[in-house]
């Protein structure tokens, strides 16, 4: 097999071979990495002609999924864009009529009475049984979600499986219970000077949850995504906003989790699809006092503006938003020697990666100046220049990428050299974009804003330093961003102290080798980091961790024994590990 003909998508130690003439899934994903000397346009992997509904199992209907409850839809529609060609996908879809947000958050929070309630062992059947919903629709999003966002079927199984995934890792937690941190203080009556209360503690659910759905992930951080999988764990009811590009591919998932609630018996409304516009349907949902947090993945703008208005309640609440981070690579001088041109390859893969367009795509890179670095900038441009030009997600996110990349292009001074831009083709087609390099030094770096913006697409920065001192610096101007990534010979790493300090005030996860372009699915993962890479950079929207997002604490004191939620009863009826007293312990309390 010639590794020049085909795309390798490396999960792990799993594999998915893309060619022209097949697809062959070997096994799901949730992680990739992305390598390819020449790789066929995406457009050739997608199916370019409208799709219609009749040809899925899954009946696409154009209407917000609300049970339970008689809503009122505008005149207005919409319908998604299909990348690769710009023509309309049927069906038209209605957006909801903002006089009806209140009554689809009253649902909600009436729900959260209910479901609230729900045990570990019924929540975990319930995200099981989405899983294996998504699971029987798979190839109604092999048929759809390609023609509205001009992603390739293995990406569409591959965020099908991570999907499910996830729903099933959350499962696991709050089957096994001990995720809620029940603390426990027995009374000491005889303490002196005062009697010690008996004091006991856990995490309980916020309350309904608002999600909006990403652009470029129409599955894993979606309508059934991290945010979701975690708020419904939680115990929170959940309304999630369809992002306008990808409206069917929500549809089917929706679907999905709309026959689990119903299956499961959920209460009515613990699950909502809701499409409209996000600045009014959106802003709506976020001011409504029946919300109580809210997740969102998408740009900077939008995140900060959803941020404003739910600070402005008369009542604030937490907005967990994933925006924008540039992700820096650092190369340590003996790394750059002694693996350049390995570095280069697998720097053009990770850029590349469908098409540039993931929060974790590493946009700026710090590599030592001289010949090795040169050599480095001509092999990276070589292999950019000769990868094939893709379809955005979108028109919006096209246009922002060929203005950003304008931009740097305008500063044309000294320090600053433009390798190489295809981002703007010239061609009709207003989502085809191509790859761009440029290189400055640090100097240019350090006194250009331009050069610290997010490109959301197939580009990257070189930046040249001299010395340590003049890394340091330029890492420490640096934004809040989800990733740093360090690579360096063994013997350097332990000179590199301040280097790797320097990123970790920054970012939220640090890698040492390899590249950011893959976010495993695990209860140890952090995928957030300081502002502006996410609006709070205590938490995660990837990992288990991610559930701690819609919970709160709450402390019973002097409370009778069957009072208690079952997490805090002497019997410990769910034995799970609490900490008892100072120390760990699944024991009952006699």
């Amino acid at each position: 097999m010639n590794p020049a003909s085909l795309g390798a998508f490396e999960p792990g130690n799993q594999t998915i071979l893309c060619k022209a003439s097949r697809i062959r899934l070997q096994s799901p994903i949730n992680l990739w990495t992305f390598q390819a000397k020449k790789p066929k346009k995406w457009s050739s992997l997608v199916g370019l002609a409208p799709l219609s509904s009749s040809q899925m199992n899954t009946q696409l209907t154009g209407h917000s999924l609300v049970s339970g409850i008689s809503i009122q839809e505008t005149d207005s529609v919409f319908q998604a864009i299909n990348p690769a060609n710009d023509q309309a996908l049927d069906p038209a879809y209605k957006q909801l009529s903002s006089d009806s947000v209140d009554a689809v958050a009253l649902q909600a929070k009436k729900a959260f009475s209910s479901y609230r309630n729900c045990s570990g062992a019924e929540k975990a059947a319930f995200l099981r049984q989405i899983a294996d919903n998504i699971e029987a629709v798979v190839e109604d999003l092999v048929e759809r979600m390609p023609s509205e966002t001009a992603l390739p079927e293995p990406r569409v199984r591959g965020e099908a499986g991570r999907t499910m995934g996830q729903l099933r890792l959350f499962a696991s937690l709050v089957e096994e219970g001990s995720w809620a941190d029940a603390r426990i203080e027995t009374a000491q009556p005889d303490r002196q000077p005062l009697p010690k209360p008996d004091v006991r503690s856990l995490l309980s659910p916020l309350g309904p949850v608002v999600v909006f759905c990403a652009s470029n992930f129409p599955l894993a951080f979606s309508v059934a995504g991290g945010d979701t999988a975690a708020a419904l764990a939680a115990g929170c009811p959940v309304i999630v906003k369809a992002h306008h590009s990808h409206p069917g591919t929500a549809e089917i998932v929706g679907q999905a989790i709309m026959k689990a609630v119903e299956s499961c018996q959920m209460p009515v409304g613990t699950f909502s699809l809701i499409y409209g516009s996000g600045r009014e349907i959106g802003t709506a949902l976020v001011q409504h006092p029946a919300v109580k947090a809210v997740g969102f993945t998408g740009s900077r703008t939008g995140g900060t503006a959803l941020m404003k208005v739910a600070a402005e309640r008369p009542e604030p609440i937490p907005v967990y938003a994933e925006m924008s981070s540039i992700n820096p690579v650092v190369i340590l001088p003996g790394a750059l020697q002694a693996k350049g041109p390995q570095l280069a390859a697998g720097l053009h893969g990770s850029v590349t990666l469908g098409l540039g367009q993931f929060c974790t795509n590493p946009g700026l890179v710090f590599l030592p100046a001289g010949d090795s670095a040169n050599s480095f900038a001509e092999i990276l441009k070589g292999a950019l220049t000769e990868t094939a030009q893709g379809h955005s997600l979108n028109d919006g996110i096209a246009e922002s990428y060929r203005k950003t990349l304008q931009e740097i292009a305008a500063l044309n001074q000294d320090g600053v050299t433009v390798h190489h831009d295809a981002s703007n083709t010239g061609g009709d087609q207003k989502c085809q974009v191509g790859t761009a390099l440029a290189q400055v030094t640090t100097e240019a770096f350090l006194s250009n804003p331009a050069l610290h913006q997010e490109a959301f697409g197939p580009s990257t920065i070189l930046v040249t330093y001299q010395n340590p001192e003049e890394l340091v610096r330029a890492l420490s101007t640096l934004e809040g961003q989800l990733t740093g990534t360090v690579h360096g010979l063994e013997n350097e790493l332990g000179g590199a102290t301040e280097i790797i300090s320097a990123l970790q005030e920054r970012v939220g996860r640090i890698l040492f080798g390899g590249f950011p372009t893959g976010v495993e699915v695990c209860h140890s993962m952090v995928h957030g980091g300081p502002f502006p890479s996410t609006s709070d950079g205590r938490s995660t929207s990837v990992g288990s961790m991610a559930i701690q997002r819609f919970v709160r604490a709450v402390c019973f004191q002097s409370a009778p024994d069957g009072m208690l939620p079952d997490e805090l009863k002497n019997s410990n009826p769910l034995a799970i590990s609490r900490l008892v007293n100072g120390t760990r312990s699944t024991d009952p309390i006699s």
